[in-house]
C-alpha cells in the first residue's frame, strides 16, 4: 500500500513543473543557450491543458528556444509557435498580471523585424494599474522583474519601491 501511494505522489509531482522553480530560472533564461534549453527541457511536458502560468511560460520557453535554432525556417516556425501559444493563453486569461509580464518580457527583448512588440504600452500600464492588489510573493517576483526592465524608465518604476 505505501508503494503504490508514494508511486501515485511520484507520478503527480513529477508531471509538471513547480511554478516557484520556473520562476526562478526565468530571470536568468535570455542569458545563455544552456539556459534556455534546460528551461525548454524543464516545461516540455507542459500541454495547453496545464496551469495557464505554466503554459504562458512553456511559449515564453519556445520564444527564447528560436533564438538559438541555427536556420532561419525553424527560427521563424519556432518563433510564431511560441508566439502564437502565448497570445492564445493570455487571450484565456487577460486579466492574469503574470502572463502580461511574460510577455512583456519577451517583447521588449525580440528584434523589431518580428512584428512583435505590440503589446508593451498595455502590458506595462496593466503591470502598473494591477500591482497593488497582487500577493506578497507574485508583487515581489514583479518587482524583481520591474526593477530590471527596458521598459520602465526610473520614474515609472517607482510605484514598486
Amino acid at each position: 500500500m505505501k508503494l503504490l501511494v508514494t508511486l501515485l505522489l511520484w507520478i503527480n509531482f513529477a508531471g509538471n513543473p513547480d511554478l516557484a522553480a520556473i520562476r526562478k530560472m526565468y530571470a536568468d533564461v535570455s542569458k545563455s543557450e544552456n539556459k534556455a534549453k534546460e528551461f525548454s527541457e524543464k516545461l516540455a511536458g507542459v500541454s495547453a491543458n496545464d496551469d495557464k502560468i505554466l503554459v504562458a511560460y512553456k511559449a515564453a520557453s519556445i520564444l527564447l528556444d528560436s533564438k538559438f535554432e541555427k536556420k532561419l525556417g525553424e527560427k521563424i516556425e519556432r518563433f510564431k509557435e511560441g508566439a502564437k501559444l502565448l497570445e492564445a493563453t493570455i487571450k484565456s486569461d487577460p486579466g492574469n498580471i503574470e502572463m502580461r509580464m511574460i510577455r512583456l518580457s519577451i517583447q521588449e527583448d525580440v528584434p523589431g523585424i518580428t512584428g512583435y512588440k505590440k503589446n508593451i504600452k498595455e502590458d506595462k500600464k496593466f503591470l502598473t494599474e494591477h500591482y497593488a492588489a497582487q500577493n506578497s510573493a507574485l508583487k515581489e517576483y514583479l518587482k524583481d522583474f520591474i526593477l530590471q526592465s527596458k521598459s520602465f524608465s526610473e520614474k515609472e518604476r517607482q510605484f514598486v519601491k
